[in-house]
């Protein structure tokens, strides 16, 4: 015959820790500034429509060469680029987050 098996929590005592310190009071956090949230969404958004256009391999390869000559070269060979690129690319020409694309780390 089986000897009955029990739990392992029958062979021990269970123990419940104590918090040290009782409950601690959580600070109400400040609410966000509206002003930075714009600024941010509104370059986050533009870079969204960048990386998509550095990822959309119809227009050609992305790798040597920046957005802009990127996007010259697409309507050069007739592929159709989307005009709002070009137009962001030319009001942000200083930035190289914007100017260059998106595999610019990579050594090809």
């Amino acid at each position: 015959m089986t000897t009955k098996r029990g739990l392992i929590t029958d062979s021990f005592k269970v123990l419940k820790k104590s918090r040290r310190g009782g409950r601690r009071k959580k600070s109400p956090t400040p609410p966000p500034s509206q002003q930075e949230d714009v600024a941010t969404t509104v370059r986050e958004e533009e870079m969204q429509k960048l990386k998509q256009f550095d990822l959309d391999w119809r227009l050609g390869p992305c790798t040597g060469i920046s957005r802009l000559q990127r996007w010259e070269r697409a309507k050069l060979h007739g592929l159709n680029p989307p005009e709002e690129i070009r137009e962001l690319l030319l009001q942000t020409h200083d930035d190289p987050e914007y100017s260059l694309s998106l595999w610019r780390e990579y050594p090809f």
